[in-house]
């Protein structure tokens, strides 16, 4: 499972991809931003905001920063209102996520979290370890969906290889 070196390199991922793919969305009108386009969650914007929003509810939960705006993945899609306030957004929480990855110490691995999850309707427990390797592939899959809606847009996201990453 996930260790100290695993968190801080998938922290810096997560923003570089943001990076890239904020840059290539911007290339897209505001309505084709909104246009459903078949995704589990319509659109490129409101797939964003609800990754924007998963990212927010775990680091409510690992870190105790501020809950994410909506309550409920159903209204995850509204998280911001608008593109900008999204970019603004995006930008602090992988401001968040790098600097709780790097302040973070091997004995915040040990053991499980417990929670209440609206998604399973119950409250789940399970090791920290398996969560943060959920977190970062959360993030992936649904900037996969986004990426492959940006390409049918006619929009160019950035490379995706880890290995590509800037130092």
């Amino acid at each position: 499972m996930a260790d100290l070196d695993y968190i801080r390199l998938m922290a810096r991922y997560n923003a570089w991809q943001h990076v890239g793919i904020t840059m290539a969305a911007d290339s897209l009108t505001g309505e084709a931003l909104l246009e459903d386009r078949g995704a589990f969650f319509g659109s490129v914007f409101r797939t964003l905001n609800h990754l924007l929003w998963g990212d927010r509810i775990w680091m409510h939960r690992f870190a105790g920063t501020p809950a994410p705006e909506m309550e409920s993945i159903g209204e995850s899609v509204g998280e911001t209102a608008d593109w900008d306030s999204y970019k603004a957004a995006r930008r602090e929480m992988d401001r968040v996520i790098l600097d709780w990855a790097e302040g973070l110490g091997p004995e915040w691995l040990d053991g499980d979290l417990t929670w209440w999850s609206g998604a399973a309707g119950r409250e789940v427990s399970k090791p920290k370890s398996m969560l943060v390797t959920h977190f970062f592939n959360h993030g992936t899959h649904h900037r996969g969906q986004v990426h492959a809606m940006l390409t049918a847009a006619g929009a160019v996201p950035g490379a995706s290889d880890i290995f590509l990453m800037p130092e």
